[in-house]
């Protein structure tokens, strides 16, 4: 007699000869995790099976035969489906959720049981914590699970995350719950943005995804650089703080201020002389190079907000993209209203402009950093600047007779 997830009983374990070679090393497997689900879920042994497969032929055997989904929402579940069905049955639907993660990834232990107890009743047991999406993944499900899974996560308190040509579930650092560099409140950003944009996450209608990512400070430990189409970093506006008696402890216990410190910086705005630490604050790139080094003795600036940067994107259509500064200086306080009126006209443009499958840093790309900013209607300034001019040479147009 099956249950819900189409448990058989069954103890036979497929052969994987392959998969057990990812054991073998010094760091935890993916396979360990899965073969210990499959003691108690069919679907998790199946699963085992058709990776075998696929490693022996060297392909993948999902495919995409059609949307799934919840009643009301566009987004949220991964529609998967196997082409080896027949072999494997209890994979032949093996459906993706995304939950909506806390901010920063806090969660209760509370809060865990009861979504890995909901998991465990209706899907494999199998989730990713947390993958590059930022959300809480549950791997695999059929079809028919698919509403129970959902009206359970919701009475508990949880809702799924974004997926398709829609906002992203956004992420955050831990910010000022934990690290004493963040500039901004990143988990209060991330929660006021998530609301914000419920039906933008829930209910696909972009050219393509659109993804906000929230970092205390320019230590940017959630990559939003690299991985957000609107980035938001902590900085300050005013100078580094210094404590010369602490700089002068951390000279005397064997640090090479000079070399390690003041020749490492990019901006080459420090100095020792042996006494005291000197900043050109005006050449500072707010790297925090030099705060990493010596935290006792650095501290950010007192006049705190966050630069936002726009267009990063992995390789899939074209190849990959770091973000670009759009405004480099928002002060704390007035990020969430900032945010709220610049996306608007981000998405404005992005909807009348974007092509399929076009992510908003390839459009920048395609029509021109003028014609975007123009298109928005933000005033260009040199903190834009991706890289120097390569062309040395200025040509003045004069004005020709008539105009004004």
């Amino acid at each position: 007699m099956a249950d819900n997830n189409g448990n058989s009983g069954s103890n036979e374990k497929p052969a994987t000869k392959l998969l057990d070679e990812l054991e073998e090393g010094p760091w935890p497997s993916f396979v360990t995790e899965i073969k210990s689900a499959a003691e108690a879920n069919d679907s998790a042994r199946d699963l085992l099976g058709q990776l075998e497969v696929s490693y022996e032929e060297k392909k993948s055997h999902w495919k995409h035969g059609g949307l799934v989904g919840v009643l009301g929402y566009g987004g949220g579940v991964i529609g998967r489906y196997s082409d080896v069905g027949d072999q494997f049955p209890k994979v032949a639907h093996f459906h993706t959720l995304r939950v909506n993660q806390p901010a920063a990834w806090f969660y209760s232990s509370e809060a865990l049981r009861k979504v890995c107890d909901i998991w465990e009743r209706h899907g494999s047991g199998l989730t990713n914590m947390h993958g590059s999406t930022g959300d809480m993944i549950l791997l695999g499900t059929t079809t028919d699970q698919l509403e129970p899974t959902f009206q359970e996560l919701t009475h508990a308190g949880f809702d799924l995350g974004g997926s398709g040509s829609a906002v992203r579930t956004p992420s955050c650092c831990v910010g000022m719950a934990r690290c004493e560099w963040a500039c901004f409140d990143t988990m209060k950003l991330c929660y006021d943005l998530t609301m914000t944009y419920q039906d933008e996450l829930h209910r696909p209608a972009f050219p393509y995804k659109f993804k906000f990512k929230c970092s205390g400070c320019p230590n940017d430990c959630v990559a939003s650089i690299a991985r957000s189409d609107l980035a938001v970093i902590g900085t300050w506006k005013d100078d580094i703080q210094i404590d010369q008696e602490e700089v002068g402890k951390y000279a005397a216990a064997g640090l090479n201020i000079q070399r390690d410190v003041c020749g490492n910086c990019p901006g080459k705005c420090m100095d020792w002389d042996g006494r005291a630490l000197h900043i050109e604050n005006r050449d500072c790139v707010r790297c925090m190079h030099c705060i990493n080094a010596m935290p006792k003795a650095l501290r950010p600036g007192k006049e705190k907000g966050a630069v936002i940067l726009i267009g990063a994107k992995a390789p899939i259509v074209q190849g990959a993209l770091l973000s670009s500064v759009l405004i480099p200086f928002v002060p704390a306080d007035e990020l969430l209203d900032t945010l709220k009126e610049l996306v608007q006209r981000i998405w404005d443009f992005w909807d009348e402009y974007g092509t399929n499958r076009e992510r908003i840093g390839e459009l920048i790309q395609r029509v021109g950093l003028p014609a975007f900013l123009d298109g928005i209607g933000l005033d260009p300034v040199p903190e834009m600047v991706a890289a120097p001019r390569d062309n040395p040479y200025i040509y003045f147009q004069t004005e020709k007779e008539g105009d004004q």
